[in-house]
């Protein structure tokens, strides 16, 4: 879903601006030029969630790498409210589902990553209602300077709306990362209002309360802040400003 040339992180997935780097060949007579010094490879924490630094995409607000421990925590459940200017939006977090999404995901929150962030997306199509959040710099190209493997789910419901069976039904209630790609996951994640079809490709750690769907509802309800360009949007910044004042582990 989610600038440098940073992929934006959304919920389709778009192509990356490519880099192509022009070699200098030194011929016979032109003096040689010393080669720059290899940069040093990412830093990768050893565990089984191995997350990896992303240097050309530089957190937009400092944290470190999350811990990883090879008995990464996988059982139970974890409480987290996202305390909004629009109200309560409680979330349950699921490390059976998604053990090192979900330890990532509390990681941010003890670092306060999601503090004073606004949510930048809200999306009315009929088959896709959710509002996206957790980028620091509000741009949606925002992460926290890593990125982790998927865990995705292997049992959606096929979409009643997609004949092919490809799209999976992300039911009303889902809590799911957003990504730029295969593996690309950060920081930013997005909250499901009303059923939507996808394909399986973003890995849902949890679930929002019945206090947060109708924060959720009050929000949408809103509708999407209108442009010069699209009166009437159906995808963009939502009309009722979304910040995160808090976000805390527990209720």
């Amino acid at each position: 879903m989610p600038a440098h040339p940073r992929r934006t992180r959304t919920l389709s997935r778009l192509t990356g601006v490519a880099l192509l780097a022009t070699a200098l060949v030194g011929g016979s007579g032109v003096a040689a030029v010393a080669a720059p010094a290899a940069a040093a490879p990412p830093r990768t924490t050893p565990g089984p969630c191995a997350y990896t630094e992303t240097p050309d995409e530089p957190a937009a607000r400092p944290v470190p790498l999350p811990p990883d421990p090879r008995r990464t925590p996988g059982h139970g459940t974890v409480r987290v409210t996202l305390r909004t200017n629009q109200g309560p939006i409680g979330l349950t977090l699921d490390r059976e589902q998604a053990s090192c999404t979900v330890q990532s995901f509390l990681h941010l929150v003890r670092h306060r990553f999601y503090d004073r962030t606004s949510c930048h997306r809200l999306t009315a199509y009929p088959t896709l209602s959710v509002l996206q959040c957790g980028d620091p710099s509000g741009t949606g190209s925002g992460g926290p300077g890593y990125r982790y493997a998927d865990e995705l789910p292997t049992d959606l419901p096929p979409a009643p709306t997609d004949p092919t069976g490809v799209r999976k039904v992300y039911a009303r209630g889902v809590l799911a990362m957003a990504n730029a790609g295969p593996d690309t996951n950060g920081s930013q994640f997005f909250l499901v209002y009303a059923n939507s079809a996808l394909r399986p490709n973003y890995t849902i750690f949890g679930e929002v309360d019945a206090a947060g769907l109708a924060t959720l509802d009050r929000i949408a309800a809103g509708g999407i802040a209108p442009t010069a360009e699209d009166p009437a949007p159906v995808d963009g910044a939502p009309a009722l400003p979304v910040e995160i004042r808090r976000a805390a582990r527990g209720r």
